[in-house]
């Protein structure tokens, strides 16, 4: 049965890298996932940033099975009123800054980003938009255009045009940003470009620069939402509050669910001029609502962003102590978004390749093949942990 399932996984699934990992996957629960052998595995990549709570929370589960039997997908979105969707956002407005009061839900982070940089160019009538180099906001058109490694670019081009990339953590470079710039689009940590955090002067920086312009400031807080940085939302550490605020993979408890946030009048131009401006079907799904509301619930009432702040630390501590072996040139992170830089990519590769025999699952970032990120369940207990830190170990020895 394993054998024929990766063989049709092979074979009619499309593939995007050349050589997958290829895990049959029987079951997930909290911070394991188990293959059709029964073999457990350690998941500190937590479904990609989108297990915050654990994987099949029961709370989320019943969550799900109970709006299953009210209904599934009923209208397509902005039409009708349905209770998952509303109680969602109105949670969502309950924790945010005030101007952070309006959703717009989507299916994906990358389609949220989509819809905020359209709002951003429909609200202020400006063509330019200001990304940075080393950014990832997704894989749609716009998103690609946005993203900061011009190797997934260059393939796709001509992308939209205006668009320009500037320095991460470089205030200098700051006044580049001007009168046509309709929005900049920036991650508070930069997770697939080596979970590189900036200094504490260069998001103000930034936001000062926005209004002295007049430009709209987007936070893609995709990965870094929800507790990962060790606070609710990443923006919170910087004080900073963006005009949209993109969110996903832990939004929906393990369902897909996006959204970009803002004050209801950027929110509103996209009801006129015309109406339905920006349309999805199944954004904002019930199932996955009444999951990321639950979700929400667990992870505020059990304090998991305080909880990553902790085992953060500790990991960080740790592994930085083992610096010097297999590679290992040092541990940083905010919160539970930690990376592992290595000397070079293949000491990287073979930390992940021996970490993967030890039952952890793990991988280099999307843009520096020398930078394993590690991104657990919130929810990891103190004996998960320390039997990822003591496999880790295992996996740098020479």
């Amino acid at each position: 049965m394993t054998d024929d399932l990766r063989t049709l996984f092979l074979r009619h699934v499309c593939q995007t890298s050349d050589g997958p990992m290829g895990l049959v996957v029987a079951r997930a629960h909290g911070a394991t996932v188990v293959d059709a052998e029964g073999r457990a595995y350690l998941d500190l990549l937590g479904g990609m940033g989108v297990a915050n709570v654990g994987h099949a929370h029961p709370e989320v589960v019943a969550a799900v099975r109970a709006q299953a039997e009210r209904h599934l997908h009923v209208m397509v979105y902005g039409e009708f009123v349905q209770e998952a969707q509303v109680r969602l956002a109105t949670r969502l407005a309950s924790l945010l800054p005030p101007a952070l009061s309006v959703t717009y839900f989507t299916s994906s982070g990358a389609e949220a980003v989509d819809g905020a940089l359209k709002t951003a160019r429909k609200a202020t009538g400006r063509p330019g938009f200001v990304a940075f180099t080393g950014g990832f906001h997704g894989d749609t058109w716009g998103a690609l255009s946005v993203g900061g490694n011009p190797v997934y670019r260059r393939p796709f081009e001509p992308l939209l045009p205006e668009v320009t990339f500037l320095p991460f953590d470089d205030a200098s470079q700051l006044d580049r940003i001007d009168e046509r710039t309709a929005a900049v689009i920036v991650e508070p940590v930069q997770a697939e470009g080596g979970v590189r955090i900036p200094g504490p002067d260069f998001l103000p920086a930034l936001r000062r620069r926005c209004d002295e312009v007049g430009a709209l400031l987007i936070f893609d807080e995709v990965v870094t939402g929800f507790g990962r940085t060790g606070r609710l939302f990443a923006h919170e550490h910087w004080g900073v509050v963006p005009d949209l605020l993109v969110l996903a993979k832990a939004l929906g408890g393990g369902l897909p669910l996006g959204a970009f946030v803002g004050r209801p009048d950027l929110m509103r131009t996209l009801a006129h001029d015309p109406p339905l401006a920006h349309v999805t079907t199944f954004g904002g799904h019930p199932l996955s609502c009444a999951a990321g509301l639950a979700a929400l619930e667990v992870l505020t009432r059990d304090r998991l962003a305080d909880r990553a702040a902790v085992l953060g630390s500790r990991f960080v501590a740790e592994l930085s102590a083992l610096a010097g072996r297999g590679g290992l040139v040092g541990a940083r992170g905010l919160g539970l978004l930690i990376g592992l830089e290595f000397a070079d990519p293949a000491s990287c590769a073979r930390f992940t390749r021996r970490a993967w025999e030890q039952g952890l699952i793990l991988n280099w970032t999307l843009h520096r093949d020398t930078v394993v990120r590690l991104a657990p369940p919130l929810a990891l207990t103190d004996g998960e942990a320390s039997a990822a830190l003591g496999r880790m170990a295992v996996a740098l020895e020479d």
